[in-house]
This record gives structure tokens, sequence and C-alpha cells, in this order.
């Protein structure tokens, strides 16, 4: 009788473990964020995309978009503010499960697994009204602020005439504090996106304006750490659900009046 239980425990050990992984691999092959939770890292200081509401949570375009994905997936959304230029260091770490936030593919298309282009947009100068700057051209002398690993500053780095015009290139950790900084007159000109541009100036009523003349123009989309890819097709296949019911047109004729995205 002995050795007959103890042919059953050896089994039930044996099972055990075998059970555990299979349930372990079903998990991984899921590609769902960890601990059912979709981590969503942002700049919480680029309106309209994401940044902090006047009572104090967060808000944005993107968040609301990325908020319905995680709905839709059965995860807890969560917005986590991040230092721009440590958003690598945030993604490889694995502290949030994407960027998304005005993200541009444009250069970086090799750097993570990219969710299609959602949104189109522009680097492009904003100038105060009175500026004598009216094209890029006359930029040339010019003291120009930039965010720090930034799509305007990546632009200006592959436009190298335009840049070394420049008296001085700013780098700035956030466009707020360029805005203050242009209005005050320590800075002649900012390059930034110009989805973020027009909607702060229209918000903010500050006298600027923006240039016809573009810097470079670009595509929006969620960007995923290499190897991540389970979890990105997940974000993409319900992207395309959201445009295909008018949810994602929905949210964006909250936020700008008109639909302006580009997933089909």
């Amino acid at each position: 009788m002995k050795r007959l239980l103890t042919l059953v425990l050896a089994a039930t050990m044996l099972v055990m473990p075998l059970t555990a992984c299979a349930a372990e691999s079903e998990a991984e092959g899921t590609g769902a964020a960890e601990g059912g939770q979709f981590v969503v890292g942002f700049d919480a200081e680029f309106p309209p995309m994401g940044f902090v509401a006047d009572d104090g949570s967060y808000t944005g375009f993107d968040l609301d978009l990325a908020a319905e994905v995680a709905d839709r997936l059965g995860l807890e959304f969560v917005a986590q503010p991040i230092a721009w230029d440590s958003k690598d260091q945030e993604l490889n770490s694995g502290n949030i499960d994407c960027i998304w936030n005005g993200f541009t593919i444009s250069g970086r298309e090799d750097q993570y697994a990219w969710t299609e282009a959602y949104m189109d947009n522009n680097q492009v100068v904003v100038v105060r009204s009175d500026s004598a700057i009216a094209s890029l051209a006359d930029l040339e002398g010019a003291v120009v602020a930039v965010q720090k690993d930034s799509s305007g500053l990546a632009a200006l780095e592959e436009n190298t005439d335009l840049m070394n015009s420049f008296a001085e290139l700013v780098q700035v950790d956030d466009y707020l504090n360029a805005m203050l900084e242009l209005e005050s007159g320590a800075i002649d000109a900012i390059v930034m996106d110009e989805i973020v541009a027009r909607y702060e100036i229209q918000q903010s009523g500050r006298d600027f304006i923006v240039l016809d003349e573009a810097v470079a123009s670009e595509e929006y989309g969620v960007g995923f750490a290499l190897g991540n890819e389970d979890l990105r097709d997940q974000v993409q296949a319900t992207l395309e659900e959201m445009a295909a019911d008018g949810t994602l047109a929905q949210i964006s004729n909250e936020w700008f009046g008109e639909d302006i995205t580009t997933i089909g």
C-alpha cells in the first residue's frame, strides 16, 4: 500500500510542474500587459496629446485613445508620466508597456515595435506675431528652442544647413516652458509639432503664429519595445476596430473638431 501511495505522489509531482509550465507558457503567449495593466508612458506637458488637467488628472487625445484600447482588451489603464529624454530607459526596463504621446515613427522605424500610423503631423516653426521671421530662411541668426530628444530636434539634425544658420539652438525639457520663453522674448522661435503648437496657441490665446513652411512631415504611432510584438498586434487590432465602429473619429472630433486620424 505504501509503495502504491509513493508512486501516486511521484506521478502527481511530475504532472504539477508540467501543468504549471504549460499555464505559464500560455500566459506568455498572449502578449498581455503585466499584471493585467496597460501602462502608457507619456509626456505630461504635451497638450493636447497628454497633459495635466486643471483638476490634476492626466488627460489628452492619446490618453483617451489608450484608455479605450485598454478597456476593450480588459486591462486596467495606467497613464505614466515620463521624462521624454528617458523614454527608452522606461520602456526597456519594463516600467511602461509603450510610448503613446504624439510619438513620431519617422527616423525611429527600427528602434521600436510600431503600430501603424494613426495620425499625420508636421514639425513647424512658432514665432511671435510681431516677429520679422516669416520663413525658414529668416531663422538665420535667430535663437531657436526645441525639446530634448524630440522629433523636432531630429528634423533639425537632418537639416544641418538650417540648424547651422541659427545663432543658438536651445534644448528645453518641454514646450510649455519654451512658449513662456518665446513670449518673454528670451528666444526667437520654437520648432515643434504642429498639432501641439496650434492647440496650445488656441487654448492659451498667446499672440503666436505658425509659419506656413514646415521643417519636416511625419506620422504618429504607438511604440513598443522590440520583442513585444504580441501586445503591439493586440493594440493595432483594437485601433482598427475603433476606426471601423467610429470611436476613433468620435474621440478626434472631441479634441480637434474633426476627424484627423489616418487608420482606414
